[in-house]
């Protein structure tokens, strides 16, 4: 039977937010996996639910989901700033939580330290005084030290490395690489 492997990323924000998913699917597939994307948790008739009511189903749903998942392949490219999406923060700390094994990849090669230094001053301009002032977590590693380390500790590799301007959070190479080495690293074999 194939491993389950929690897709986790925020692709689900893509305007062809089903097909991206049903892509890395394939390329699951194609390696001996069951891709789980989080779209696949169906929320029964979301119009007539509150928004609250609909968050809460996603979260729960999504929780399930892991649960049911032998592993993750999360997508950690910077998304909306500096730093990787947050819920997928949050998945990969639920999915190592859960003892099950966590791999990571990022589309941006370059050092969570060195993209937060080089924010522009537009942005920096409205953090409060208190984060211009905060220290910069400066590991040399591609996310914060919590997640980089998490995935490390799985495969000790974070696949990290830079994708075409056009396509940063939506090409696939890392992710391929990344569960080409989730195969080897849980032994997974024809």
């Amino acid at each position: 039977m194939a491993l389950r492997v929690y897709l986790a990323g925020p692709e689900v924000f893509f305007p062809n937010a089903a097909a991206q998913g049903e892509e890395k699917k394939r390329l699951c597939a194609e390696l001996g996996f069951e891709g789980v994307y989080p779209l696949d948790n169906v929320i029964g008739d979301a119009a007539s639910l509150k928004r609250a009511d609909v968050a809460r189903a996603i979260s729960h749903g999504n929780e399930r989901l892991m649960r049911s998942c032998d592993l993750v392949v999360a997508n950690c490219t910077p998304f909306r700033g500096p730093s990787m999406d947050v819920g997928t923060a949050f998945e990969i700390g639920f999915m190592r939580a859960l003892g099950k094994p966590t791999f990571g990849y990022s589309n941006v090669a370059g050092d969570y330290a060195a993209r937060v230094k080089a924010t522009p001053a537009t942005a920096r301009a409205a953090w409060d005084s208190e984060t211009r002032g905060a220290d910069i977590e400066d590991f040399g590693l591609a996310e914060n030290l919590m997640i980089a380390v998490a995935v490390m500790e799985a495969g000790g590799t974070f696949v990290a490395r830079d994708a075409p301007e056009d396509c940063v959070l939506s090409d696939l190479a890392a992710f391929r690489a990344c569960l080409a080495l989730a195969r080897r690293v849980l032994g997974e074999t024809d």
